[in-house]
């Protein structure tokens, strides 16, 4: 699965894809609401409830050496998180 530069996820556009891995890919995008660049991590559908749990749990963390989550959604049928792009 890959997510073309322009598309929208939400207020969310794709830059650029940055990686991947076993649970998804993760992308450089803007959004348009807070006018920011962001990072976006789409995930596999197979991992689709063990993503929910990955997101639940980072968001209930705060420590400088975790990423933030920002956002979590769904569009299309694919899960997505918004971090800090670092």
């Amino acid at each position: 699965m890959s997510i073309e530069p322009g598309t929208r996820l939400g207020p969310y556009q794709i830059i650029a894809p940055l990686g991947a891995g076993g649970m998804g890919e993760v992308y450089r995008a803007f959004d348009t609401r807070l006018q920011r660049e962001v990072a976006i991590k789409i995930a596999h559908e197979r991992y689709s409830e063990r993503f929910d749990r990955q997101a639940l749990a980072v968001a209930s963390l705060s420590h400088p050496n975790i990423v933030p989550i920002f956002d979590v959604g769904t569009e299309g049928g694919m899960a997505y998180a918004v971090t800090e792009l670092l």
